[in-house]
Order: structure tokens, then sequence, then C-alpha cells
């Protein structure tokens, strides 16, 4: 599932590409990238018809491009989803969904999606009890601010999270407490700060807490330089290029591979339906 970082890649690529373009043709190519826009494709299509889209902004794992109607064009990738810039002109790809064009500028924009679990719709922006001062789509008004986001508040999130009654990796993940850290990243910046990812939230210092913030915003900025972490060619930016962070990842998938601090076998937890990935001897376990 693709993380803050190469969300991040992506937003920055729009932002480039499509502001201040006026969109002048949409084409649904497969109802199912739309499924989450309730009133259907039709009205998805209309929305969007001869609308300007004015910013390209992110909240963790979403991203959206405001429109001057007030509305957003939400996206969220799922697991292989990919937004690309294309000129009107170049073949379809295989797994092409919804089809934007961006007029004058003779491109389009491009939901491609194998799996089909990504979508896009539209969606009103509305306040942002969050702290922004800008909008945020309505669906996604619970979600928290991620770490690089100047409206998170260090002081808020240490208090939530030492009165949790849950792991520490868990509490990450939690999108209403911290968004845009997930597997990878959690693993990455628990590893830097020798915490263990079963470490009860309760039992955490308040200067614990800070240091780990800090791994976690140099973890994603050290990502977004590289582009992101792309194990497959599913991960891309609106070019189509791939991340090279994975040559730099410490524990996660690392499993046997000897840690780069101490020389002991990275370990693999189960986790979640997923795995974690630690050092047995500088993220010592919790006693249970």
């Amino acid at each position: 599932m693709p993380e803050l970082p190469e969300v991040e890649v992506v937003r920055a690529g729009l932002e480039h590409w499509v502001c201040g373009r006026t969109v002048d043709e949409v084409a649904v190519l497969h109802p199912r990238s739309v499924r989450r826009h309730a009133a259907g494709a039709e009205d998805f299509s209309m929305r969007l018809q001869e609308r300007t889209i004015t910013g390209a902004r992110r909240r963790g794992k979403y991203l959206w491009l405001e429109l001057d109607s007030g509305d957003a064009l939400l996206a969220h990738l799922g697991m292989s989803g990919q937004l690309l810039v294309q000129p009107r002109d170049r073949d379809a790809e295989r797994h092409q969904r919804v089809r934007i064009g961006l007029g004058a500028a003779e491109r389009e924009l491009r939901f491609v999606d194998q799996r089909t679990f990504g979508h896009l719709m539209v969606d009103p922006l509305i306040g942002d009890a969050r702290g922004s001062s800008a909008g945020v789509p309505s669906v996604i008004g619970h979600i928290a601010p991620d770490p690089l986001d100047p409206a998170f508040d260090d002081e808020a999130f240490s208090a939530l999270l030492r009165r949790k009654r849950t792991e520490l990796k868990r509490a990450l993940l939690d999108q209403s407490a911290i968004s845009g850290v997930g597997n990878i990243y959690a693993d990455e910046a628990l590893w830097r700060a020798r915490l263990h990812w079963a470490r009860p939230t309760a039992d955490l210092r308040h200067p614990q807490v800070g240091e780990l913030l800090g791994h976690l915003r140099d973890v994603l900025r050290e990502a977004l330089a590289a582009g992101g972490t792309s194990f497959d060619s599913l991960y891309v930016n609106v070019n189509g290029e791939s991340g090279f962070f994975e040559r730099g990842l410490k524990a996660y998938g690392r499993r046997g591979l000897p840690c780069e601090r101490c020389g002991t076998p990275i370990r693999r937890d189960p986790f979640m339906n997923r795995s974690s990935y630690s050092c047995p001897r500088c993220q010592l376990a919790p006693r249970r």
C-alpha cells in the first residue's frame, strides 16, 4: 500500500502538471473506480466538467485536487492505483480506469489501477477541525494530520499515545491519531528509535515519543527525497517513474539479514495479517 512519501511524490507532480488547467472531458472506463461516488459515474463526470483545478493537496494517504466549484477530486490509490499525466494521443495503459482531459494542455490525467482497490470521487470541501487553514474533503475530515503537516500537534499526539492501551505500532497505524504512516515507515522509524513494535504505549515516556516523531519525520523526508519506496512497477510518480528508498531500508523486508547497528539477524513477526521487522537485540521485546 502506498504510504505518505509515495502519495506526496504524486501530489507534487500533479501540482506541477494540472493546477490551472480546466477539465474539458471525463471518461469513466470502469465503474468500480468511482464506486465511492454515491451519485454514480454520470454525476462524477458532470461535477468535473468545465471546472478549473486550483490546487493539489494531501492528508496521509489521500490526495485531492481542489476545484473552483468548492469541490475536490479525491483519490485513494489503494494497492495499485496510479495517477499519470500523459499526452492525449498516447496509447491507453492496459488498466486505465478513468480519463480526465486537461483543456488546451493537450494532456490528460489518467487513473490506472490494475487491482481496482483504489477509487476517485468528487466531494465538497469543508472547514478543517484539525487545524489546517485550508479545507478538506468531507469524507476524510476525521483523519489526523501527518507528522510533516504544520498542523500536526506533537504535544497532543504524545498525550494521546500515552493514554492509549495498545501496542506502539498499532497506534502508529491509527489514522485518527496520526496519518500517512504505514507498515514500511513504521518499522523503519521504530528501528531508528530502538523501540519494539509491541511496546505498550502507556509505558512510553514523553522524551521517547518526541524522539520517535523525529525519526518518523527523518524517514519520511528521506523517502520523499528518493521518490518513495517501489517494490514493483505499480508505485510510480505522474511520469511513470519509480522511487528508490527501498535501497536504504534498515528493517523492513530484511528478515535474516544482519542488523546494520549490531549484526543480529533481523526478525520477522506476524502483525495484523502483515509483518513487523525488528532487531531482537536493539529493539527488546516487552515482557508478556
